[in-house]
């Protein structure tokens, strides 16, 4: 049986046995599997929500979904978390102030979110479909440097090369840098872990793009728009919803990004293509087709 040490494993990860079948063979081993855990949100000693997610950066995670949800208007309003372990999972008990806390009460979104899902529990369409401001100050984004965020982003991701099985949100800089990732079974969770990192960080939402290994829903354009990030780029798809919030919000939506390519949904003026990529297609326009002499 392969041996896994259970030290050597990243945060969010821990060893179970398989049994494996591969070519008409059978294996017995101890394989990475990421861990996934009932997460509750509460606020002033006031149950708000349960998210099934990755036990790491949870620090980060209470700031970032606090800010992402609209609860708090800033990081200055984030006054304390304790994390509890508890039988059933883990509690963030966090501390707000008390103005804030009577308008979340009011909104009466209490709710239980499973993998990846903000949205569950909402009781009204307006809570369900929030419409954040336009964002202001977006900057333009060279396509070498999404290539270098991509390439970046998944070499820093050690729970999904562990496991296979989890989400990453990461944070470039201009040049292609990525100074921040974060990672979790859900997408939403890396996000707000991500949000949360950036502001502990202090990090100008404005000088740099956010990258996440997801479609791109609606709740990330909103999350993201929220937190004043107004440079989205994900590796697979957006949905409809994701695209006209990304258009009525100002930020650009670029999807199924590769090395060798990606859509641009919205607001794409800002993705300044290589001068090779703009010369080979200037001449691939003007070249004539096969069979059509010029």
């Amino acid at each position: 049986m392969k041996v896994i040490s259970e030290d050597r494993l990243p945060k969010g990860a821990v060893a179970r046995e398989v049994e494996r079948h591969r070519a008409g063979v059978v294996a017995r081993l101890r394989d990475a599997i990421a861990e996934e855990i009932p997460v509750a949100f509460v606020y002033n000693d006031r149950p708000h929500a349960v998210m099934m997610a990755t036990p790491s950066d949870l620090d980060d995670f209470a700031l970032g979904f606090s800010l992402s949800e609209g609860i708090i208007d800033g990081a200055a309003q984030f006054e304390s978390v304790a994390i509890v372990e508890a039988l059933a999972g883990i509690e963030l008990r966090i501390g707000i102030p008390h103005a804030k806390a009577a308008v979340l009460e009011d909104r009466v979104r209490e709710l239980t979110g499973r993998t990846g899902c903000g949205l569950c529990g909402a009781q009204t369409l307006d809570a369900a479909v929030r419409h954040p401001a336009a964002v202001t100050g977006v900057p333009e984004v060279n396509e070498y440097a999404l290539r270098r965020a991509l390439a970046e982003m998944q070499k820093l991701q050690v729970v999904n090369a562990a496991t296979g099985a989890v989400h990453a949100a990461a944070w470039s800089a201009l040049d292609g840098s990525v100074p921040l990732l974060r990672e979790d079974v859900g997408r939403h969770n890396a996000l707000d872990k991500l949000i949360g990192a950036m502001q502990r960080a202090a990090v100008d939402p404005h000088a740099g793009f956010l990258l996440v290994t997801s479609r791109a829903s609606y709740e990330l354009v909103m999350k993201a728009a929220t937190a004043g990030i107004g440079f989205l780029v994900a590796i697979s798809a957006p949905t409809a919803l994701a695209i006209a919030l990304a258009r009525e919000a100002n930020v650009t939506l670029v999807g199924f990004a590769r090395a060798d390519g990606y859509g641009i949904y919205a607001n794409g003026q800002r993705l300044i293509a290589d001068a090779a990529t703009v010369s080979g297609a200037a001449e691939r326009a003007g070249k004539p087709r096969e069979g059509h002499g010029a």
